[in-house]
């Protein structure tokens, strides 16, 4: 207990050391805003808005966060404005996807890479699952696999964006089954991908998990198969990809967290590396985020700087020649 202790306090005297040094020992002054580069009411705005609910509260950061949405061209609008436009002053956060933004920054055409942000904490992992309508003809995998061999092109498919999590899970799942979807990228990320599929506009649909969670909680889709290594809680009844035949790995798993652009304070960095891992613990986030279907996996600052590391070289191999 006295090692335990000790630790800490020497911990927290370098913490203060580092937010002395840089001018930031009172961070934060004012609230907070962080953006979330997808449209209200889908599973990065919906985990957002609970994870930072906490943020006022004294044992956090003593100020509230607010949720700024800027969705578009599957988070590419809203990353390309925090790494080039927004403020590195420890005010403006943003919320990053992985797979996403690594893979969209790997084929090219934005303005950012992992190279432009710092990360800071991640929150949950959601898995990709695929969906059909809850009236579809489609009650397996193994249909969608075999009316797509039979019908190449003609299986509408819809996803958040292109070079996603739900791209690439369809990416493999063409790769694995030797079929061509057709794969519709949404303007309004997950919650109208999903609204597609009830709405019928689209045969299938590659989803977050808790999104299809919800969906389904509500008796509008069915979900058929989840793209990851093994089922997930929320989804006992579910099999994996694997398991129906499918060789599609976990490699389209939505991690998500917060970050911060590059050239950040380091003192406001580790004042927040240090205190946002606790705001994801407390119970009340924990307990919404389960009540909503929503995968928490929460990891610090080095252990998600370690996890982008790895992504991006599994994503470079994965999408090379696409």
């Amino acid at each position: 207990m006295k090692n335990l202790l000790a630790g800490a306090a020497i911990a927290l005297i370098g913490l203060t050391t580092s937010a002395f040094a840089d001018g930031h020992a009172n961070y934060p002054e004012r609230p907070i805003m962080m953006m979330v580069s997808y449209g209200a009411g889908g599973a990065t705005d919906f985990q957002a808005r609970i994870v930072t609910m906490t943020a006022g509260n004294e044992d956090a950061l003593g100020m509230p966060i607010a949720i700024l949405n800027k969705p578009g061209a599957g988070g590419r609008v809203g990353w390309n404005w925090l790494a080039g436009q927004a403020e590195a002053d420890g005010y403006t956060l943003g919320a990053y996807n992985v797979p996403h933004f690594i893979a969209q920054s790997i084929k090219g055409g934005v303005e950012y890479s992992a190279d432009s942000f710092e990360p800071i904490a991640n929150w949950g992992a959601d898995p990709a699952v695929l969906v059909v309508g809850a009236d579809s003809e489609f009650n397996t995998l193994q249909d969608v696999v075999d009316f797509a061999r039979a019908n190449p092109g003609k299986l509408t498919t819809s996803g958040a964006g292109l070079f996603v999590g739900h791209h690439i899970a369809a990416l493999q799942m063409e790769k694995a089954g030797d079929m061509k979807m057709a794969y519709i990228p949404t303007k309004g990320g997950g919650a109208a991908a999903m609204k597609a599929v009830i709405a019928g506009e689209v045969m299938a649909g590659i989803n977050n998990l808790s999104d299809a969670f919800r969906a389904r909680e509500a008796g509008n889709v069915k979900i058929l198969a989840v793209a990851d290594l093994e089922r997930n809680d929320f989804l006992p009844d579910v099999p994996t990809m694997m398991e129906s035949g499918l060789d599609v790995d976990n490699a389209s798993v939505n991690f998500r967290g917060v970050m911060v652009p590059k050239g950040t304070p380091q003192g406001i960095i580790d004042k927040l590396a240090a205190t946002v891992p606790t705001m994801f613990e407390n119970k009340r986030v924990a307990g919404k985020m389960k009540a909503g279907g929503s995968p928490m996996h929460i990891m610090t600052r080095d252990e998600v700087l370690a996890m982008w590391a790895k992504r991006e070289e599994t994503l470079k191999v994965l999408l090379a020649g696409l």
